[in-house]
């Protein structure tokens, strides 16, 4: 693991590869997380999460989806890739005036059963779910999550 300096240094110095998790129910509706942490504290976005160094593809999909959704050992096969997005922050994790933060994002598609419960309110303080049309139509809605559905 990296320390807060280290990893500071690669949010500095280099662009991160995530991926987001484009959850929708049986309703169309689309999960939001309203987020507290930086970048983009305070807004409602989509869950996702970094790929971590030597980490395959296949593994952080299924670590980010238990940690973010509470989903454990979700497939990335069970869900449908829908490209790749640019976000740009002028902040960063630590708050640190001057860094910006990068990412590179594997957006992918999931649906879920209605009734299954979601989400894990140490990631975000609460979650929402959207039409597609009612998410672009809020300003507290990150841009960078109404990009996935334009």
């Amino acid at each position: 693991m990296l320390t807060e300096i280290d990893f500071l240094d690669v949010v500095r110095l280099t662009p991160l590869v995530a991926i987001d998790l484009l959850v929708r129910d049986a309703d169309g509706r689309v999960l939001l997380g309203h987020r507290r942490n930086r970048p983009a504290r305070g807004t409602w976005f989509v869950p996702g999460g970094r790929i971590l160094k030597d980490e395959t593809l296949d593994a952080a999909f299924s670590r980010i989806a238990d940690a973010e959704l509470g989903i454990a050992k979700l497939a990335r096969s069970s869900a449908r890739f829908e490209g790749v997005f640019e976000h740009h922050y002028s902040d960063n994790f630590a708050g640190e005036p001057g860094v910006s933060t990068h990412y590179i994002v594997l957006a992918y598609a999931l649906s879920v059963a209605s009734a299954q419960p979601v989400g894990r309110p140490d990631q975000h303080s609460e979650y929402l779910w959207l039409t597609p049309h009612e998410l672009l139509a809020r300003d507290d809605v990150h841009e960078n999550t109404k990009a996935y559905f334009r």
